[in-house]
């Protein structure tokens, strides 16, 4: 086929991926599920859908590793769009978050449209600023850094880092049992709570089972790529033994889901599957493809009774406290009118979240189990999304703001992406890593998720060459970064 053909075929298949993320699924929700009559917010939350689906489908048809905002609007078609509408047309809501004022529907999905709203005001600004210092430099778009510039990693601090690692994860095999990291999901929580009661400590321990390993292993590709043949091998061998362990703690029978998917999609993106906008894109859709169509079914691997019987499609969001983010974002905006906001409060738990309860006793709660407690529920391990976090620390000027700071931030570090899969080194260790994990902290509570977060920053610190790379590598005998394809990405990230 001719470029012009191949063109064509690409744009072609573009359009269909649009036609059926913006057109179809809406399409079919209204069709297939009948409208009840709860309330008029279910049209707010199927416009999310079909704008959430025309942002990625632009994400995957510019090939270029955009990973974090791709992340974000995958977490709202979901979690904002089709699940809510599919729960406010049946009338069957999140059982963990029931009692929920239908008067509250329209307002919520409002709340939701304004973060959404901030968010793309973010990024926007984001990139005119960036603009203006490519106007001003006189660089590209997506400039690639030659060697003398890139923060690489350092090989000594790297080994160290997979040691450690190591042992934390055989810790932490030794301490829950072998037996219930295989058994189920309540087994290995049980587990885990048995060894470590304090919520804080045990998100702690269980990010330095993972993290520091996961680390480990994106450094040790970093280095194999710029290693001789004979090097690259032993740094293979390393890595495979390392994901090895790293996988008896992280797996699909008592792991949550969204733990599972970081791992994956980070070993995928160490081994290349970022490393062509070809691959990117494949990447891409396997990831949609996962959290729409594997995201539900791979809960049945984690019960002792698994039940591989699924209702439809749409029949998985009806009902499904997997899907309680939108409910809590209405408890929270119920929180705020209520006057009881507490400017901050929230916030100051998540930055000291690895301080243990013993040491600060009035420490605050999850904001899931804050809004589960306001709401009486018996239940409290919910899901707490930014919005809920933003509105019980600040009510709706907070969500502004908010939402204004992640859109700039997140693209401010999608920026970074692009030369940094291109040139290896430290940033390409954090774009296979958090741009996933966002999709934790989109879904709350940031109190529970933040531990991973601090242990995964200490671990890059850990591991980041204190010079750029040309001269790491000079120093070390390793060479340079292999060089660039044509389309301006490595042929190889891993």
């Amino acid at each position: 086929m001719t470029p012009t053909g191949i063109r064509y075929g690409s744009a072609f298949g573009y359009l269909v991926i649009g036609a059926v993320l913006a057109g179809g699924i809406p399409l079919l929700l209204i069709t297939e599920i009948a409208d009840v009559g709860r309330s008029d917010g279910w049209p707010l939350t199927l416009a999310l859908v079909v704008w959430a689906g025309v942002r990625l489908t632009a994400v995957i048809a510019a090939g270029q590793p955009t990973l974090f905002n791709f992340f974000f609007w995958l977490f709202v078609y979901i979690f904002m769009g089709i699940a809510p509408t599919v729960q406010m047309r049946s009338g069957l809501l999140s059982p963990t978050t029931a009692g929920v004022d239908q008067g509250f529907d329209v307002p919520t999905a409002l709340l939701v449209w304004l973060g959404v709203l901030c968010y793309e005001a973010g990024r926007y600004a984001a990139w005119l600023k960036a603009r203006s210092t490519r106007r001003r430099t006189g660089a590209s778009a997506v400039a690639i850094p030659g060697p003398e510039s890139v923060r690489g990693v350092n090989s000594s601090a790297t080994f160290l880092l997979v040691g450690a690692g190591a042992l934390a994860s055989a810790w932490f095999i030794y301490k829950v049992g072998i037996g219930s990291l295989f058994g189920s999901r309540d087994q290995g929580f049980a587990a885990r709570n048995a060894a470590w009661p304090d919520p804080a400590i045990r998100s702690i321990m269980y990010a330095l089972a993972i993290y520091p390993l996961l680390v480990g292993i994106g450094a040790l590709a970093q280095l194999r790529r710029r290693s001789e043949r004979t090097a690259a091998r032993r740094y293979t061998a390393l890595i495979i033994a390392a994901a090895a362990v790293l996988l008896v703690v992280v797996n699909p029978v008592s792991s949550a889901r969204y733990s599972l998917g970081t791992v994956l999609f980070a070993l995928a993106a160490f081994a290349g599957a970022l490393a062509t906008p070809r691959r990117l894109r494949t990447s891409l859709l396997g990831a949609l493809f996962g959290l729409m169509f594997l995201f539900p079914i791979a809960d049945a691997f984690r019960r002792p009774d698994p039940n591989f019987v699924r209702n439809g499609f749409f029949g998985e969001y009806r009902g499904n406290s997997d899907y309680d983010a939108f409910w809590q974002i209405a408890n929270a905006y119920s929180y705020v009118v209520d006057g009881l906001v507490e400017p901050g409060r929230q916030a100051l738990g998540v930055i000291f979240s690895w301080v243990p309860r013993a040491l600060w006793s009035d420490k605050p709660v999850d904001t899931g189990i804050l809004l589960a407690n306001y709401r009486g529920y018996n239940f409290d391990n919910l899901s707490s999304p930014l919005w809920a976090e933003f509105l019980v620390n600040g009510g709706i000027p907070a969500l502004i703001a908010g939402f204004i700071f992640v859109g700039y931030a997140v693209k401010r570090l999608d920026i970074k992406l692009a030369p940094a899969f291109a040139a290896g080194g430290a940033w390409a260790i954090v774009g296979s890593i958090f741009p996933v994990y966002m999709t934790i902290l989109l879904r709350g509570s940031l109190l529970q998720a933040a531990g991973v977060v601090w242990v995964a920053l200490l671990c890059l610190l850990v591991v980041t060459a204190r010079t750029p790379s040309g001269q790491a590598s000079t120093e070390s005998g390793l060479r340079p970064p292999k060089p660039l394809s044509a389309e301006g990405l490595p042929r190889k990230i891993g």
